[in-house]
């Protein structure tokens, strides 16, 4: 994204006012501020924040609300409007300030005015919190102010010292001389030194001691203990209601018309919604046909909304219109539908701008060029790798006959382990099929075994647990038009499944690549209008050809009728049916034959959450407009792209974060305001063994990143020592 102005609002003349760039970042407490944000993305989003802060008057705060509709009007009603408050911002505007905010006391109205680069007659402290999002805020110049956890910046102009508190972590610390070098940098033109004290071993540090001191005076008593961090904004609650909005009567009415989950045909162009995530966040959604008025008045509505359910002033407001919805909003309904999407098995392509849009086959080829293509599609490579597989049996490692690769029973539990190769070195995936009606006992071993493989393999392993019926695309590739999942039963040799009489097979797929073959059970009620079905007997087997099922479909339904038996297949077409056929099937019964009742996967945009308990408790905390950057070697990330739930675990991440990272990825999908499928896959990836399945939803994703990056340490010791001279002459200037 490109953050392409920010305008600031004071008191004096309830003007908008420019603000540098080198000042980005910095947020006067006793101003409003409206920042307006283009993308660079294909979409083209527009979104306009408007900041208040905590010493801002009502004036300002409703001048401010003013020109934001203003400038929304003037950019045709598209962008994406947010009130953001003073240490409650949203993921998305923090993400703009990546080494942080920095909250400045006052206001511009009461003299202060903006960075100027080179001024070094400068004497202030600043107090640095959190991780993924860093805000510095400046405090009481004096020894009170510190405490234990957290990090402190001592600003004297032609020096920066940094105080870290014996007990704050390794990322507080990298991101707090990030952020002392972005003020470095953008504020003093360049020509300021940093220097860092160890809060827990001071005495290694004397100079800088003595320089803390002679600015702060002698230290007396214990310093406070630290303050824990605010739990971050992921609290995801299931508690959503859509509300309708009017103003028929000359009054304001707000109407209740739905809880969550939701669906898209409950707005209705013509009106105005506000939407309620339980209070942690107010939406509002203008209908494209909603009167002037209504669509004018939608901002002030949602802060008349917030006051009337007595939720807290600091609540999250986002303003969209029909169209030009955010990514949140979309999350938040069980199933979207954009302009131009096509329904049924046909998938839309549509790379950057393209007004046409056609329906394309899914060449592997594209997945090397693009990557967001491989991401979306959930194919590593084109399926050509080698293909191992193991059966749980007594609750050790049983290798299965190649002859039989892509047979999975119900009553069983495998791994497939699936290798190729990358830039010539060996990738792996380990898929862990768990059938409905296996023991527990094997689940349990068949999770045990895993990670015997997984070490085997040095952990390279991208570990993806595949829910029976719900193969991930790239499972059924390997199998190469040959899976079959049967229902109940065992594989295993010299077990006989009890005779089940008749049986009904669904094949779905156009391809080798997309083809599975499901039992279901043996009634007429199973039929789809849209598939084939096999039916086999002890006297026939029968192939049923619905009406909306393609020749390709057809294809592949004789294939998998040879895999499941020698005998000749009898072709039934839909409605031609013989009286054995329904015999078979115990009768004739409805079922469903509405043309083409697949639904086209929703477009969602992909999210990502750190996970974390570096703060002493396990938190989700969300980053909005993301890069590889904010994967971080510390921790488990949590990457959602709605189809798939990807744990990504860092170098360093502690056990405890990922033993629990996996039950909070059940937990996020279970509390899912959209009702989320509980069997949504959940798939482990190792810092370093990124497949493109993951790596395509990075823009610009770096292979080599993790070799490259600095850790703190290393950026510590660059900061080389700080010259008591300098300082000395920064102290003569303040003075």
């Amino acid at each position: 994204s490109q953050l392409q102005s920010a305008f600031q609002m004071y008191s004096e003349k309830m003007k908008m006012v420019p603000v540098p760039e080198q000042a980005y970042g910095n947020f006067f407490e006793g101003d409003c501020y409206i920042i307006l944000n283009v993308s660079n993305s294909a979409t083209q989003s527009t979104d306009i924040h408007y900041w208040i802060g905590i010493a801002s008057s009502q004036d300002e705060q409703g001048a401010a609300a003013v020109y934001v509709t203003q400038l929304d009007k003037c950019l045709g009603g598209s962008p994406v409007q947010y009130r953001e408050v003073q240490g409650c911002e949203s993921a998305k505007f923090k993400s703009y300030f990546k080494n942080g905010l920095i909250y400045k006391k006052g206001g511009v109205g009461s003299g202060f005015t903006h960075v100027e680069t080179n001024v070094y007659n400068i004497q202030r402290l600043l107090h640095v919190k959190g991780t993924k999002h860093v805000t510095a805020r400046e405090v009481e110049v004096s020894w009170s102010s510190f405490n234990l956890g957290d990090i402190f910046l001592l600003d004297l102009g032609k020096a920066v010292i940094q105080w870290n508190g014996p007990q704050s972590n390794r990322q507080e610390k990298l991101k707090a001389v990030l952020l002392a070098q972005d003020i470095r940098d953008r504020e003093r033109g360049g020509r300021a030194q940093i220097g860092v004290i160890e809060g827990g071993q001071e005495e290694a540090s004397p100079e800088l001691m003595k320089i803390m001191t002679s600015v702060l005076g002698q230290r007396t008593g214990h310093l406070k203990e630290p303050i824990p961090d605010d739990k971050p904004d992921q609290n995801q609650t299931s508690n959503v209601k859509l509300y309708h909005v009017s103003d028929a009567s000359g009054q304001l009415l707000v109407q209740e018309v739905a809880t969550s989950p939701l669906t898209q045909d409950l707005l209705s162009s013509t009106d105005c919604y506000i939407l309620d995530q339980g209070g942690s966040s107010v939406m509002v959604w203008k209908g494209k046909a909603a009167s002037d008025e209504e669509r004018h008045s939608a901002l002030s509505r949602a802060v008349g909304f917030i006051k009337a359910k007595n939720y807290p002033s600091n609540t999250k407001v986002e303003v969209m219109s029909e169209g030009g919805e955010s990514a949140m909003f979309k999350h938040l309904f069980k199933s979207w539908k954009e302009k131009g999407q096509i329904q049924g098995l046909g998938k839309t392509h549509s790379v950057g701008k393209i007004a046409k849009v056609d329906q394309v086959k899914f060449d592997v080829m594209e997945l090397h060029a693009q990557p967001k293509l491989a991401a979306q599609e959930r194919m590593v490579d084109d399926a050509s790798g080698h293909v191992q597989v193991w059966r749980i049996e007594n609750l050790e490692l049983k290798e299965v006959n190649p002859s039989t690769y892509g047979q999975f029973y119900g009553g069983d539990c495998y791994l497939v382990l699936y290798t190729y190769n990358r830039a010539n070195k060996p990738q792996y995936i380990l898929y862990m099929w768990q059938g409905r009606h296996a023991t527990q006992d094997e689940v349990t071993a068949s999770a045990y075994q895993a990670v015997n493989l997984d070490n085997k393999y040095n952990g390279a392993p991208v570990q993806v647990r595949v829910v029976m019926g719900k193969e991930p695309r790239h499972f059924l590739a390997i199998f190469k038009g040959r899976l079959i999942i049967f229902e109940g039963g065992t594989g295993r040799a010299g077990v006989v499944n009890p005779d089940p009489g008749a049986r009904l097979f669904q094949v779905r797929g156009t391809h080798e690549m997309n083809t599975k073959a499901t039992e279901v059970p043996t009634r007429a009620a199973s039929l789809n209008t849209n598939d084939v079905f096999l039916l086999k007997t002890h006297q026939n087997v029968f192939l049923w050809y619905g009406k909306g099922c393609s020749g390709d479909e057809r294809e592949m339904g004789k294939a998998v009728a040879d895999l499941l038996s020698e005998q000749d297949k009898q072709i039934v077409m839909e409605g031609q049916e013989p009286a054995a056929f329904w015999v078979a099937l115990g009768g004739k019964a409805p079922y469903a034959s509405d043309k083409r009742l697949e639904k086209e996967v929703a477009l969602h945009e992909p999210r990502l959450f750190e996970c974390s308990n570096q703060t002493g408790r396990f938190l989700m905390t969300e980053v909005a407009d993301f890069t590889q950057d904010d994967l971080d070697e510390d921790d488990v990330m949590l990457l959602d792209t709605w189809e798939e739930i990807f744990l990504w675990i860092g170098n360093s991440a502690n056990q405890y974060e990922t033993q629990e990272s996996y039950s909070s990825a059940v937990d996020y999908l279970k509390t899912h305001p959209a009702g989320r499928d509980p069997g949504t896959p959940i798939t482990t990836v190792k810092q370093g063994y990124e497949p493109p399945t993951f790596t395509g939803w990075f823009n610009a994703w770096d292979a080599h990143k993790w070799s490259g990056g600095l850790s703190y340490e290393e950026m510590k010791s660059k900061l080389g020592d700080i010259s008591q001279i300098t300082v000395v002459k920064s102290f003569n200037h303040i003075d």
